[in-house]
């Protein structure tokens, strides 16, 4: 049985003085320094950025939520040195001098982001290297054909829901969808957990006031997956980190998996709604697409450089008291990797409009030891997807004027709200592996149902067999009253509602 969602309606309220409450914010703050939350920093992060970059140069002094100080670097090269130099620009963040001084309330919506967690997100050396060689090992044991073949999948049933109607609106019908779907199939999760995890990390990630719910259903939903996996192993992320050498525990299994999840998740989600933002608007991009001078994955490193999944990373912490981009940097200093920033720093980029197809030296996925392990298999996730979805719908055509697609953004990232389309109504024909997992599920439902009949038969048989006996005191009467009472209840459940069912429910609501 899966953990329900809590109600919206019954939802608590944010408490005074949070965001939710839309409290005014002025741009800077003590000293002077700018903020990078608030209505104004939120709505033109990207020329917030270049302010900050004519005032200080390379590296500069913000503000971060409850007017916490740090440093943003802009400079391409100043975030390379930041993420290759472990030494100096720690990932451990129990080094930053706001935890040690005790200045970051229990409520701060920092913590999600920079608190401390025994994963290899957050260690350096060689507990870094244990953790995230098996993190590494167990992602590169899948290949792009299955990979492909699950985007085949999903895609084509996301699309069938869609295709009679000729509309559809890409971000929450498709963007959101897609790679959660497919990393669940990568964990070894049963179908059924797919719909309600994607509305889990779509409320885990944007920080509602249901976040702690849905974060207790991703981690109830992947403990139950690492105790089936114990019994039961396969060619699945779970079960190799299950039995990598590392010997990673239970807990540290399952922290893996989620930040796999959910980071996956995310990045995965941005880039596939901004590869499709470029393909539907920009007529070069799309031509050259089709006319064959670029490949899907050539374009999708143009994406990656001018928008980023993440627009920045908190965070790197100062070992010891040092220079980074004219800046003098004090130990236990939090310092921002700015990833939208840097790919945008005109010492590697003076001409914006110069193409980057197939470009690599972006920061989208960033460098040194903490490098994305997951880089490849989310732009596989990406371009795969993208490919079908335009080979299923070939007319695909934005719906509504450019000018009025609308961003939702926050300090770590920035997201298309929507992207309405349309194209020919057409019948979607269902992918095979969808059909079999649809059989291969009616299969096991036909077997319980028989065993559960079996059961049944077995009782009747042994009630009548009783009935037929003579009678012999009151425990014989007894046990042939326990026997029809079993006869009775002996009744096969409601079959589970299939995966198709889960789905098309999500977008008919």
């Amino acid at each position: 049985m899966t953990t329900p969602f809590p109600d919206d309606a019954a939802a608590p309220a944010p408490p005074p003085g949070c965001p939710a409450h839309g409290r005014a914010v002025e741009p800077t703050g003590p000293g002077g320094l700018r903020r990078l939350y608030g209505p104004e920093a939120e709505a033109d992060p990207a020329g917030l950025y270049e302010k900050l970059r004519a005032e200080h140069g390379d590296v500069a002094p913000v503000l971060l939520h409850g007017d916490q100080r740090a440093w943003l670097i802009l400079g391409h090269a100043a975030n390379i040195t930041a993420m290759r130099t472990p030494s100096l620009f720690s990932r451990d963040s129990r080094l930053w001098s706001a935890f040690r001084n005790n200045e970051v309330p229990p409520d701060s919506p920092l913590l999600p982001v920079v608190a401390w967690q025994p994963i290899c997100v957050f260690a350096d050396g060689e507990e870094h290297r244990r953790l995230r060689n098996a993190v590494l090992d167990g992602l590169n044991g899948f290949d792009r054909r299955g990979i492909r073949r699950h985007v085949r999948r999903f895609t084509t049933d996301l699309v069938q829901v869609v295709g009679p109607t000729g509309r559809a609106e890409l971000i929450t019908q498709f963007a959101e969808h897609l790679p959660m779907l497919v990393m669940t199939k990568l964990i070894g999760m049963p179908d059924e957990y797919g719909p309600q995890l994607v509305n889990a990390a779509r409320d885990l990630m944007k920080g509602t006031e249901t976040a702690i719910a849905s974060n207790e259903y991703v981690v109830a939903s992947l403990r139950r997956t690492i105790a089936i996996k114990h019994e039961s192993p396969g060619d699945d992320l779970t079960s190799r980190l299950l039995a990598h050498p590392a010997g990673l525990t239970d807990d540290e299994v399952m922290e893996h998996l989620r930040v796999v999840l959910l980071a996956a998740n995310e990045t995965t989600v941005n880039l596939i709604a901004d590869s499709l933002k470029m393909v539907l608007t920009d007529p070069r991009f799309r031509a050259h697409l089709s006319g064959g001078q670029m490949t899907l994955g050539e374009a999708l490193d143009q994406v990656l450089w001018d928008s980023p999944p993440m627009s920045l990373v908190a965070g790197r912490w100062a070992t010891a008291d040092t220079e980074l981009g004219g800046q003098q940097i004090q130990a236990g200093d939090m310092l921002l990797l700015g990833l939208a920033a840097g790919n945008v720093d005109p010492t590697v980029r003076p001409d914006l409009t110069t193409p980057l197809y197939g470009n690599r030296s972006h920061l989208s996925f960033g460098a040194g030891p903490h490098e994305c392990p997951g880089q490849d298999i989310g732009r596989h996730v990406a371009e795969a997807g993208i490919d079908i979805l335009l080979t299923l719908l070939p007319d695909l055509r934005l719906a509504v004027p450019e000018e009025e697609l609308t961003w939702n953004s926050a300090w770590i990232s920035r997201h298309l709200t929507a992207l309405p389309v349309e194209f020919t109504p057409q019948e979607i024909e269902p992918d095979p592996e969808s059909v079999a997992e649809a059989e291969r599920a009616a299969e096991r439902a036909a077997a319980e149902a028989q065993k559960l009949a079996e059961r049944a038969l077995a009782a009747t048989q042994r009630a009548a067999a009783q009935a037929a006996a003579p009678a012999v005191g009151t425990a014989t009467g007894t046990a042939a009253a326990s026997a029809s009472a079993e006869t009775a209840t002996a009744t096969v459940p409601a079959q589970r509602r299939s995966w198709w069912d889960v789905l098309t429910g999500l977008f008919r609501r």
